[in-house]
């Protein structure tokens, strides 16, 4: 079974407000994904919060989740990553592989976060990442096996780096839509155009 940490501690800072809690399909952009991610039937489903925690968690509060609490989330992503998985091999039984994602790629659906589980199956492959923009990316799968290597990351240091790092591991599954993320005023302005509502 897989786990999924959705990674939302960041401050928002060129968004100027919580871009967790953007109003977007009946909810908000964080509640999006938590829906998409609770729609696959995997098993842990955790969240990631450290900025703004105390206006979030009252929003999304869900027996169907659990919140985990990132002290560091100033370093930046690598301290969630490791937040999260540090949470993780605590459960019982451990998963067997992790899909780490953002919540602010509002077109990531629970049908794309199974595939990354099924081609994961069919290639053999530890690593399972999405393609968009020529570049491989969130939300992506890793096997168990790099938990150890997850919990090394440091910094601003993303899932990115293993990616790289590990290029002969990798699996990837074409995912275009993955180039819209919100992280501008201008980015969620161009969203809710094009959407046609929120």
């Amino acid at each position: 079974m897989a786990a999924i940490i959705i990674l939302a501690a960041g401050a928002s800072s060129r968004m100027g407000s919580p871009k967790q809690l953007l109003a977007y399909g009946g909810n908000n952009l964080l509640q999006h994904a938590i829906h998409e991610a609770l729609g696959t039937g995997f098993s842990p489903v955790m969240v990631v919060l450290g900025a703004k925690e105390n206006e979030i968690v009252p929003v999304i509060k869900n027996d169907d989740i659990l919140i985990v609490e990132n002290a560091e989330w100033e370093e930046g992503l690598g301290s969630s990553v490791r937040a999260g998985i540090s949470t993780l091999i605590k459960q019982t039984p451990e998963p067997d592989s992790v899909i780490l994602m953002l919540c602010d790629q509002p077109f990531v659906t629970s049908t794309l976060l199974k595939q990354l589980v099924e081609i994961k199956a069919a290639t053999n492959k530890n690593i399972v990442a999405s393609m968009y923009r020529d570049t491989a990316g969130v939300p992506v799968l890793f096997d168990h096996s790099f938990f150890p290597e997850l919990l090394l990351l440091r910094g601003q240091d993303g899932a990115k780096k293993l990616l790289l790092q590990y290029a002969e591991e990798v699996a990837t599954i074409l995912f275009p839509e993955g180039a819209v993320d919100i992280d501008t005023p201008e980015d969620y302005h161009t969203l809710v155009l094009n959407a046609g509502s929120i």
